[in-house]
């Protein structure tokens, strides 16, 4: 790392045990506190960790809000069974054309939301814990200074320990490493638990895919500078693995996501536009079975921007 990255790394980095929940009610005061769980399909673990948190942390959390994006399923209703207040995607900010992924999710989660503070979790997590959320909280309840706290933890792949993120190592690390080298001291760039204060949030771009996560660091790094970001150690995060094909064209996306940035930073002279279109191959018993994917990705404005935004 540079030098200046190794000492934002010792000076910004703590673990969710540095953060007892009686210190957080005391730091807290008058700020308000918002918890958006993006969800898709996650019928079997929504409710639980709407459950946990509502339980566990009743006078730190103001609210728990799951944002459907367009399950097939009932997560919408296990969501609101246990207490969440539920959003339907393509409901919030009815006037926009809706868009596709996750980043929407979290975009529009903000014209639903009032707290000072909003913290993003995934939905999928298993055996949930409050300290994914308090860990999240404290920098930013404890450091006026800091506007954004990214998550980091062991990820257990197929009974070992760790061996998930795999396209945190592949494809996000090297991309950061080699362009926002500032950056290098994260530890999870692609983590989806991480939170941030609604003046920082609302002024910038949020891509809609599942480049999401890259951008929202390259862009909070412009907006706020490294001093300004944290992370902090939350332990283990079981969940759901996708299968290769699907982290295929997450990659893509975020490779796509790094060329929006590096493009916009004039990093790179461009000659041409990427292909948002993925070639993909699966073996069957009658041959190979060829799939494309449609990997583009949109972006939206700064919701400060947007007429009609009201927190």
């Amino acid at each position: 790392m540079l030098p200046e990255v190794e000492s934002w790394w010792h000076r910004r980095t703590s673990s969710a045990a540095d953060w007892p929940l009686d210190g957080l009610l005391d730091a807290k005061g008058g700020a308000t506190i918002s918890v958006v769980l993006p969800a898709r399909d996650e019928r079997e673990t929504v409710g639980d960790i709407v459950t946990v948190l509502l339980r566990e942390l009743p006078a730190l959390v103001d609210e728990v809000v799951v944002i459907d994006s367009r399950s097939t399923d009932d997560t919408a209703l296990v969501a609101a069974r246990a207490g969440a207040a539920v959003h339907a995607q393509d409901d919030i900010l009815p006037g926009l054309k809706p868009l596709d992924g996750k980043g929407e999710a979290l975009w529009k989660s903000l014209a639903v939301t009032s707290g000072d503070i909003v913290a993003f979790v995934d939905s999928d997590i298993r055996n949930f814990h409050p300290s994914l959320v308090t860990g999240l909280l404290g920098p930013l309840l404890a450091h006026p200074d800091i506007a954004y706290v990214k998550g980091c933890y062991d990820r257990p792949l197929r009974g070992a320990p760790t061996g998930g993120g795999r396209v945190t190592e592949l494809v996000a690390r090297p991309l950061l490493n080699l362009h926002w080298p500032e950056l290098a001291g994260f530890m999870q760039p692609l983590a989806g638990e991480y939170a941030g204060r609604r003046t920082a949030l609302e002024r910038i771009p949020f891509i809609t895919g599942y480049g999401v996560e890259l951008g929202m660091l390259v862009d909070l790094l412009a907006l706020a500078g490294l001093d300004a970001l944290a992370q902090v150690d939350l332990g283990a995060r079981e969940h759901s693995h996708q299968s290769t094909e699907a982290l295929g064209a997450m990659a893509a996306q975020i490779m796509l996501a790094a060329w929006s940035r590096l493009e916009r930073e004039a990093k790179i002279d461009t000659t041409h536009e990427p292909a948002a279109r993925l070639t993909q191959f699966r073996r069957t018993p009658t041959g190979h079975h060829v799939t494309d994917r449609d990997v583009s990705i949109a972006e939206r404005p700064p919701i400060l921007t947007v007429d009609g935004y009201r927190p």
